[in-house]
């Protein structure tokens, strides 16, 4: 009978990517294969974000209601990973003495010997270390789940943003060589892969090295590789800095229709004395001088940013700012939350200076105009036709089919089945608060019924 891994994964597409590696490492090594019930399950791993608030705290917690599965049946392991694991590393295991492996976001392709060593000694096994790139060339061929993916291109930041966990979580920038990440994406597009998301923690700092030549390959020139690939139709990534947004990657939204009208790019605050003291490197007008040159690049793109709300010192005029700036960039989607220190980050020895009633109202009037952006954008989409990647059944409606435009806005319409893993033309026809409604336009030109 296999081994059963149970999968909790907390955070970003990052760390989606690495529990999907995960496993595929443990069932080459061990046989293990996943489940969706944790009562038949051998093995379960949590993977950890450390970017909300208390973020250690919640993985204590979801431990503690752990423990009696694991002394439910003898032989059951517990294993955290990811950057809660990397912060905290051997103090997850003092603290919780039913965690048996601990290993960070860069180890992960170490499972099977720390699986081997906890076993073998019944004492925990950590390694929670920084070997840089080894974690790829250690790790099975890629194995596609769908007709998307997920190709993590480089590792790390290096830009020590004051509010930020991730170098000390995941160390600095590190990118896997060009010829690596073009064979991971070949052999996922001869599995059937149609949508690929490049990733990074600032995914467009990518510097890979080309060969023996010395040469490097930015992200832009990736993208221009990748577009040469037949099977691939549509290109993303995610997350981006301002600061390494060149000339080169907006170019490349002019030039390049495989690259999907979608950008995602944090800018956190509109406050120049904020971005200073976050230590952001850019001020507002550059970020918007970029924006501007995008928007002059790819008329119809969506962007949306993350913003931090209630930064220590932040005024009300600071927040007016941020909200100018909303305004003048026409952001129609957003990540934003209230402002909470991280341990062992620069901002964590500042005074948190606004009061929380103050933060929650500023955050509320913000994502209520980033919702209003929101709807603007998608019903300004009604009677449009869009290409359409189908990804997948409906979750609701039979006989519906759901894919993703260009702008990132999942559509459910009415088509067959045997259209998954093909770019169709769908009429958009309403639009819901979370999604489109659409009708599918067959290659003959005569409309589906709604």
């Amino acid at each position: 009978m296999s081994k059963k891994l149970y999968l909790i994964t907390y955070g970003c597409q990052m760390n989606e990517y690495d529990s999907t590696k995960m496993a595929d490492v443990l069932g080459k090594s061990h046989g293990y294969t996943r489940t969706q019930d944790p009562d038949e399950a051998d093995l379960l791993l949590l993977n950890t974000c450390s970017v909300r608030e208390k973020a250690q705290e919640k993985v204590f917690s979801e431990l503690g209601r752990w423990k009696d599965w694991k002394a439910a049946v003898p032989g059951r392991v517990i294993g955290v990973g990811g950057c809660v694991a990397s912060q905290e590393g051997q103090a997850i295991a003092s603290r919780a003495p039913m965690v048996d492996i601990v290993f960070g976001p860069q180890t992960l392709h170490r499972l099977p010997a720390l699986l081997d060593s906890t076993r073998a000694s019944r004492k925990p096994a950590i390694d929670v270390s920084f070997p840089e790139i080894e974690k790829f060339d250690r790790l099975p061929a890629p194995r596609a789940e769908g007709v998307t993916a997920f190709v993590s291109i480089m590792e790390g930041c290096s830009k020590y943003c004051t509010f930020c966990v991730v170098p000390y979580t995941r160390g600095t920038e590190v990118s896997r060589p060009l010829d690596d990440v073009l064979t991971e994406c070949a052999q996922l597009v001869d599995q059937g892969v149609r949508e690929i998301t490049l990733l990074g923690q600032n995914v467009n700092a990518y510097r890979g090295p080309m060969g023996q030549t010395g040469e490097v390959c930015d992200l832009a020139l990736l993208i221009n590789y990748l577009a040469r690939f037949p099977g691939l139709q549509r290109i993303r990534y995610t997350t981006s800095h301002p600061a390494e947004l060149g000339d080169a990657l907006i170019d490349a939204f002019a030039d390049e229709p495989k690259l999907a009208s979608y950008l995602h790019l944090p800018v956190q605050s509109g406050s120049d004395r904020i971005l200073g003291m976050m230590k952001r490197g850019y001020s507002r007008a550059e970020y918007l001088a970029k924006i501007r040159r995008i928007r002059a690049a790819r008329p119809d793109i969506s962007l949306s940013s993350d913003f931090i709300i209630g930064f220590p010192s932040e005024r009300d005029e600071d927040f007016v700012q941020t909200m100018d700036l909303i305004a003048e960039a026409g952001f129609d989607g957003a990540f934003s939350f209230n402002y909470s220190p991280r341990p062992g980050t620069p901002a964590d020895n500042l005074r948190d200076s606004v009061p929380l009633d103050v933060k929650q109202q500023r955050l509320k009037i913000l994502q209520d105009r980033i919702r209003g952006l929101d709807t603007d954008f998608k019903q300004a989409l009604v009677g449009s036709v869009q290409s359409v990647l189908v990804e997948k059944p409906a979750r609701k409606g039979q006989g519906q089919m759901a894919g993703r435009t260009s702008t990132n806005r999942w559509i459910n319409f009415e088509a067959p089945a045997h259209l998954i893993g093909q770019f169709v033309d769908v009429e958009v026809t309403e639009a819901l608060p979370n999604s489109l409604r659409g009708r599918w336009r067959p290659a003959t030109g005569t409309a589906a019924a709604a």
